[in-house]
């Protein structure tokens, strides 16, 4: 028997059919391959149990069709970002009165362009053509990125079904933080938890009482000193979880660590935290809700040093350029790039609709001096906040460095006397040179910037074994 008997239809393998008789183990990159090309060409439809020429049907028995069809939802899962729209259906017939099925793959073009396949940690592009499926052209990439529909990664639809009792701790955060008796599955609903078919999104797979995956993996580390290549590490505790069990973990990391003081009135004292308690919770409930969940191996940080608390989320501001340090929280628009688990968050009452969570930080600190504001920076691939020590009277460590003068720089940059006090004492790595300016380690910082105070004499480059390190030229750069 062949598919067109199956099908009345006339289906030979063409540019939007491809036919398959297993899914291959030995080689999942070829057929995964076949599924991003017509995720990101206008779609197509592969059939699993046909013989690829002459359209002969092979197929499966039910626990076997059974078994591909789990596999194949398991390896895009793993293999492709956005995971693309599709819908398996299994096409039953008879050979000598015994059931027999082949499964009928119909992947949409994805509204999310383009879909990256990633194989041994190698992302690629595939474009379908003409029955083939290639590398995507440059062209055809930037043509992707201009038409996708740049939907959140939360508000994606996956195959899996909505069931009240996976949801208790999400349920129970509400209650604690809202005050409110019971998260009705019709307020989910009307947040786009799921669709009318039950269907869950991405983002409601994360607040799941079983959900302990990367895409929500913390990292919390304190240090005995003023950075994290100074001196040693106390500890480093990482996590994976759902994402109210996530926001508990980490406030509870700081608050059991973090260090407490008294100040002396009058007639009584007044016990005072190391950070705020509701500035921490604000700038927890940031990080989680502005994450960008579509970069893969990454985590949020919590990192504790002797003068500040430092929180990091991957992606960098949504729809913003790269902000240097800035101590101006309030002038900061974050628009918000995870539409579902800001809606989550908000409705129980741990976020403001308005994104006044910078003003409460600020206002946290209002009486603090000018060593203890808080500030905020952003790169290409991460946003950090970062909050100073209140009982580490010296302030944010920054002001250790020493006053230094020098001649002005042929073409020199903004960033030439952080840098030559940052190294006069010791040579540093362009890594800890971006770490301490809040910059990415470019090439532009190690050729441009770094390359023209060396080329000046203000620098002194030094190789240790395949590293480059830089040490201020003390006869260019006295100390004042």
């Amino acid at each position: 028997m062949i598919l067109d008997e199956l099908l009345d239809t006339n289906a030979l393998e063409s540019g939007k059919i491809e036919y398959k008789v297993k899914l291959d183990r030995n080689n999942t990159a070829g057929w995964l391959k076949t599924v991003a090309g017509f995720a990101n060409a206008d779609g197509g439809t592969l059939f699993v149990g046909v013989e690829d020429h002459a359209a002969k049907l092979i197929g499966f028995e039910r626990t076997d069709a059974d078994a591909e069809r789990n596999y194949f939802n398991n390896q895009v899962n793993e293999h492709l970002t956005p995971r693309p729209p599709y819908k398996i259906h299994f096409l039953r017939y008879e050979v000598r009165q015994k059931e027999r099925y082949i499964l009928q793959i119909q992947v949409e073009s994805s509204p999310i362009k383009p879909v990256i396949a990633k194989f041994n940690g190698i992302p690629s592009i595939f474009m379908r053509r003409e029955g083939f499926t290639n590398g995507a052209t440059y062209e055809e990439i930037i043509s992707m990125s201009i038409h996708s529909q740049h939907a959140s990664f939360d508000t994606l639809l996956t195959d899996e079904i909505y069931n009240p009792d996976d949801y208790k701790t999400l349920k129970t955060f509400y209650r604690q933080h809202s005050g409110e008796k019971e998260l009705s599955d019709k307020s989910l609903a009307s947040l786009g938890f799921f669709d009318e078919n039950k269907h869950l999104t991405n983002g409601a797979i994360l607040f799941k009482d079983s959900y302990n995956g990367d895409k929500t993996a913390v990292q919390c580390s304190l240090f005995s000193g003023f950075s994290k290549g100074s001196e040693r590490i106390i500890s480093v505790n990482r996590f994976n979880g759902n994402i109210t069990d996530s926001i508990e973990y980490m406030n509870t990391f700081v608050l059991q660590r973090m260090n407490h003081s008294l100040i002396k009135q009058e007639n009584s004292h007044t016990e005072i935290d190391a950070y705020p308690k509701r500035a921490l919770f604000e700038g927890i409930i940031n990080a989680i809700a502005h994450r960008d969940y579509f970069l893969d191996g990454t985590q949020i940080q919590i990192d504790m040093f002797r003068d500040r608390l430092e929180i990091s989320s991957p992606g960098s501001f949504y729809h913003g350029m790269p902000l240097s340090k800035t101590y101006d929280l309030s002038s900061i628009i974050s628009k918000r790039r995870n539409e579902l688990l800001c809606g989550i968050l908000v409705k129980c009452n741990v976020m403001e609709a308005a994104g006044t969570g910078f003003d409460k930080i600020t206002e946290e600190y209002k009486d603090a001096d000018a060593g203890h504001k808080p500030y905020i920076y952003s790169a290409t691939d991460h946003f950090t906040l970062v909050l100073p020590d209140l009982t580490y009277t010296a302030g944010i460590r920054d002001g250790f460095l020493p006053a230094i003068e020098f001649a002005p720089v042929p073409n020199g940059s903004d960033y030439d006397n952080d840098i030559l006090a940052f190294c006069f004492e010791s040579a540093k790595g362009s890594a800890a040179i971006a770490e301490h300016l809040h910059i990415s380690n470019s090439t532009y910082l190690k050729e441009k910037i770094l390359g023209n105070l060396v080329l000046h004499g203000y620098l002194i480059r030094e190789k240790n074994s395949r590293s480059y390190y830089y040490r201020t030229n003390r006869e260019s750069v006295r100390r004042v």
